[in-house]
């Protein structure tokens, strides 16, 4: 029974890889630096279109796979971006990626989302009416949408480390998602969570444990 039981887990535990790339869509690098960028809107708001441009399928692709769920993951990407819009004149740069900066908004609109029932900004047209910045998305949103959806849906491995994810908290369901989805570094993660790299290691070394533990009794349920 014991040995029935090491198989088990030894299987269990295979099915999550931390060093499989999860991340689904590949995404071009900015032809100019962040900072030269974040300076350029500073001085001309108008110039966040380019901020946007550059990184708004990273930001949504990592609330997507977080949630799972388009609509939600389009809602959080425009919150994020409305805040950074509102935020940028106060940025410091201090050798933080404004990626990074992005990725810690999303973050916390991702929680947001799962704490409230009902979760609708409607950021990216207050941008337009409240301070004129048209950031007008112009792809076919329904075509996107199964796009990604189907994307999604062949990825059953993910899925289904993401649904065990999610019975996870908070606090390791983002260093988990931000190490192995979104490939960022222990370094990355302690600048965009504003935590000690230590406790990033910590956290990430308990939290795939428990990931493997709720891995571990879906087989054994099944079993």
């Amino acid at each position: 029974m014991a040995a029935l039981h090491r198989r088990r887990r030894a299987a269990t535990t295979a099915t999550f890889s931390p060093l499989v790339d999860y991340t689904l869509t590949a995404h071009e690098p900015l032809s100019v630096s962040e900072e030269s960028l974040v300076k350029e809107i500073q001085a001309d708001p108008r110039k966040f279109g380019d901020l946007f441009e550059a990184f708004y399928e990273n930001i949504f692709g990592y609330a997507f796979r977080r949630t799972a769920c388009y609509d939600a993951a389009r809602d959080i990407a425009a919150e994020t971006f409305f805040k950074a819009y509102i935020g940028i004149g106060k940025f410091s740069w201090r050798n933080i990626p404004v990626q990074y900066w992005l990725y810690r908004i999303a973050t916390n609109e991702i929680n947001k989302h799962y704490r409230r029932r009902s979760y609708t900004p409607d950021s990216l047209q207050r941008l337009q009416e409240e301070y004129g910045l048209d950031l007008t998305d112009h792809r076919n949103a329904e075509s996107e949408r199964i796009r990604m959806e189907e994307d999604l849906q062949k990825h059953r491995e993910f899925m289904k480390v993401r649904k065990s994810m999610a019975m996870l908290d908070r606090k390791y369901q983002d260093v988990i998602s931000l190490r192995y989805f979104e490939q960022k570094t222990i370094r990355d993660m302690a600048v965009i969570l504003r935590k000690k790299e230590g406790t990033i290691k910590s956290l990430l070394s308990r939290g795939i444990e428990k990931l493997r533990e709720h891995l571990i009794g879906e087989e054994n349920e099944k079993g």
